[in-house]
């Protein structure tokens, strides 16, 4: 694939010298590089009689070395075109490692005999991990430096790690690709000595309770669905591990746990919407495992033990979920008693099981509520927070015998912060809230407002900027959402956004329908053949933005991430003139040949969350909001796309694809950059300070839209 594809690329080498101003040596970068033009190879594809043209699919081919040159050129063109933005690229990067206590630990919690917590050194990209034998005051012993696991490798992530019950091994599983593809090691924690056994492809894992049986899960080569469970005995050549269960549905995935009792082994297998459970005592690996109730189309539920019963989460008698228990003995549906009924209003989203009391998880008006229930006296209490929009979750809670619940709280202004919550007391005390050295929280502002979609829907917006904030209209505002698989965005803290409230930002986040912010019917009003809901309650908070004059059109800066840069791409196509640039990480904005392709991972699964185009009424309605299908000649924003060559779940060729065809159809002047990390996945960089970078790019390209220099 050479002359014959008229492969060309113009991106011209270069070298910027200092400068008089930015201004002019922007434009000597663009005088000196010209965007790349990706090579057409026809390729018509017929579905439903419609037959679509694509020019790029040849993008796919990532053994091709024409397709790295391509994307090397244009990385070499962004980088051009970055340049004049380098020193504040330095500047925001400092900025942001400024608002991080680099050598900093977590809050320790007990699990066991033991302490465990993880911590950072000044100057080092990864967490080491740590525990300390019976009292904080014992010695420390490191017993996975991830530092050192990264070394010569150009990426590198931990994925589920977990200890035995006496302590004494170390399971984990490591990617080095960012392809999320785990391998598993086993460690003895006493000698530090790492065990022969490898296995490829693995993705969850719990020990049984005789400390020498491991069981975990695998994926398959293309699907990458976690298929099969295996039993492992320590020190047997893992080729004979004996297969316990397979899947052959390929919408399900597989989950082993255990609970926080440690009485039982859980294994879940879930689709997007349906679930089933099996269990198996862990002081009994050798034996069969249980079924707990048998799948049954759109029937989602969940496990946790207590005592002689099972407490089940389950939709059966409505989208936001009830609470049931069962006998342990007899777990099947027609033995489910009704604990918690299902409530319109209210979605259950968890529980906490532990020995006195267990917790419930639910979200009201947006916002997260745990509800802690006495096993003993049936009294229901509520964990009481401050502030009227924030975030909350459990920590981490090993231990089963306890009168304590540990969880996360934070806000827009309030940094992460941990807590334990006294059942006795009921009061809640904080433990650490994690420093950000310059910052102060009364410099900053909060709010939760809400826009009206077109069908008289309520979305709610949270955004926060600098006290003294005056909406005129004036101010540049950085408007990001997911709106996909019921995920709730989360109302964090960023300290990374105080570059640009700093510099007179405004940001906001939409929790528009797809998600879950609002319960499961929030999800389903934004899925399937509802999905352009997502799309239109983002254009409907972004005008109610503008309308109230917290930004302005040509100030009006968007963001989304992999299905929530597929919504950045529906609305750029849809309304291009209320966004003056627009940020897309690696977007799932090939919808129609993605989701036509099972050999691809996630496809197949995907099918619950978007359609199936082979459905000729799934591919009308997929192919009218299409990111890439949907591409037309007319004025674009300024685009940035950021994608990773090692990417797993957003294939990179789908926002070069994008890219390239963009190319030929915009009829503006304004920027269009590719930016793709050679050498990530799907969060993009491994290391914190890699990551940091990273986002200080990211938001030079923000400020270079937004007229700001320094």
């Amino acid at each position: 694939m050479t002359v014959e594809l008229g492969f060309l690329l113009l991106a011209v080498a270069m070298t910027i010298t200092d400068s008089a101003s930015t201004d002019s040596a922007r434009a000597d970068s663009a005088a000196a590089a010209q965007p790349p033009v990706a090579g057409r190879v026809p390729r018509t594809e017929t579905v439903h009689g419609d037959a679509r043209l694509d020019n790029y699919f040849w993008l796919r081919d990532k053994q091709n070395p024409e397709v790295k040159t391509y994307l090397d050129a244009e990385n070499a063109y962004t980088d051009a075109l970055m340049t004049p933005t380098q020193a504040l690229q330095q500047t925001l990067y400092q900025e942001m490692v400024g608002h991080i206590k680099e050598t900093d630990m977590g809050v320790p919690y007990r699990d066991g005999a033991w302490f465990y917590y993880s911590r950072t050194e000044q100057g080092k990209q990864y967490p080491i991990y740590c525990r300390k034998r019976g009292s904080l005051e014992a010695a420390e012993q490191i017993f996975l430096d991830v530092n050192q696991l990264a070394v010569g490798e150009k990426f590198m992530s931990v994925g589920a790690w977990q200890v035995s019950d006496d302590g004494n091994l170390l399971a984990y599983i490591t990617d080095n690709t960012g392809f999320r593809q785990y391998t598993l090691h086993l460690k003895n924690l006493a000698t530090g000595e790492l065990y022969p056994e490898r296995v490829e492809r693995v993705g969850s894992l719990a020990w049984a309770a005789d400390n020498k049986t491991l069981f975990y899960t695998v994926e398959e080569d293309k699907t990458k669905r976690q298929y099969r469970l295996y039993r492992h005995p320590l020190g047997q050549d893992p080729a004979r591990d004996v297969l316990i269960y397979e899947d052959p549905d390929e919408r399900f995935n597989l989950n082993v746990e255990r609970t926080r009792s440690r009485t039982f082994l859980l294994l879940e297998s879930g689709s997007h919407t349906t679930s089933e459970w099996r269990y198996l005592r862990a002081d009994q690996p050798a034996a069969e495992w249980q079924l707990i109730a048998p799948r049954l189309q759109d029937r989602e539920y969940e496990v946790a033990h207590h005592g002689d019963e099972f407490y089940i989460r389950v939709n059966d008698t409505g989208r936001n979920f009830r609470l049931v228990t069962a006998p342990v003995a007899h777990p099947g549906s027609e033995n489910w008693k009704e604990l918690v009924p299902h409530r319109p209003n209210i979605m259950l989203t968890g529980m906490e099981m532990f020995d006195g009391f267990y917790v419930r998880l639910e979200r009201e008006d947006g916002l997260p509520h745990f509800r802690v229930v006495d096993f003993k006296s049936g009294q229901t209490t509520s964990v009481a927070f401050p502030e009227p929009a924030y975030a909350a979750s459990p920590a981490q809670n090993r231990e089963y015998q306890t009168t304590r619940f540990r969880y996360g709280y934070q806000s827009m202004v309030t940094p992460s912060s941990v807590y334990d919550y006294d059942v006795v007391s009921h009061a809640s005390t904080l433990l650490k809230r994690f420093e950000v050295p310059g910052y102060d929280p009364a410099a900053y502002r909060a709010e939760r407002i809400y826009a009206t979609a077109g069908d008289g829907t309520r979305v709610p917006i949270s955004l926060v900027y600098r006290r003294g904030f005056a909406a005129d209209g004036a101010h540049p505002m950085l408007l990001t959402a997911y709106g996909a698989y019921g995920f709730t965005l989360p109302v964090n803290f960023n300290a990374n956004v105080l570059s640009l409230l700093d510099r007179g930002f405004v940001y906001a986040m939409a929790h528009v329908r797809g998600g879950g912010d609002m319960g499961k019917a929030w999800h389903d009003q934004g899925r399937m053949m509802n999905k352009k809901n997502t799309f239109t309650d983002f254009i409907a908070c972004a005008e109610y933005l503008v309308a109230r004059n917290y930004t302005s059109p040509q100030r009006l800066i968007i963001s989304g991430t992999s299905a929530g840069g597929l919504l950045i791409g529906a609305v750029v196509n849809l309304r291009p003139d209320l966004f003056h640039a627009a940020v897309l990480r690696v977007p799932f904005v090939d919808v129609i040949n993605t989701m036509l392709d099972e050999s691809l991972p996630l496809t197949v699964p995907e099918f619950e969350e978007w359609g199936n185009p082979k459905v000729k009424a799934d591919y009308d309605y997929m192919l009218s909001y299409s990111p890439y299908d949907q591409l037309a000649r007319k004025p674009y924003p300024a685009i940035l796309v950021k994608t990773s060559f090692n990417d797993s779940q957003v294939m990179y060729w789908e926002p070069a694809k994008y890219v390239a065809r963009l190319r030929t159809l915009k009829t503006d002047s304004h920027p269009l950059l590719l930016k793709t990390n050679m050498a990530a996945g799907h969060g993009g960089a491994s290391g914190r300070y890699d990551l940091l970078h990273e986002t200080a790019f990211e938001y030079a390209f923000m400020l270079w839209q937004a007229g700001i220099t320094r």
